[in-house]
């Protein structure tokens, strides 16, 4: 058996994202995160794509994409915050998440999720909408 965590839910997810976040900065600024996985959904490694303002980050896809490359991922669990507490995507939000499961078919990559975590909880696009 790995010693690398797996990643097998939503909650599962929300909560190794929660656990790699600076909690002095999930009020305060917005971030985006990439976590990577393996065929196995083992965490490869999370990477800190983007840090923004206090109403929102840009992200670059090749950015996330070329990190994914470089651990031979084989699925990702995109990641953000919102700092306002609301857990309801914004337009921004959406957009970059269609963009990513398009662009991850054709690399072949994944994209199995997009959690929106808050000091109170999370929001996930595969569960609420389906990915």
């Amino acid at each position: 058996m790995s010693d690398k965590p797996q990643i097998v839910s939503s909650q599962g997810a929300a909560k190794v994202i929660r656990a790699n976040w600076d909690p002095s900065k999930l009020e305060f600024i917005e971030e985006f995160k990439v976590v990577l996985l393996n065929r196995a959904n083992r965490i490869l490694g999370i990477v800190n794509a983007s840090s923004g303002g206090t109403c929102g980050t840009v992200v670059e896809l090749k950015v996330i994409f070329v990190a994914a490359m470089k651990a031979s991922a084989s699925g990702i669990v995109l990641a953000h915050n919102h700092p306002s507490g609301t857990l309801r995507p914004s337009d921004q939000g959406n957009r970059i998440t269609e963009k990513m499961v398009k662009a991850g078919k054709l690399l072949n990559l994944l994209v199995m999720d997009h959690i929106i975590i808050t000091a109170e909880g999370y929001y996930s696009f595969a569960d609420m909408r389906g990915l």
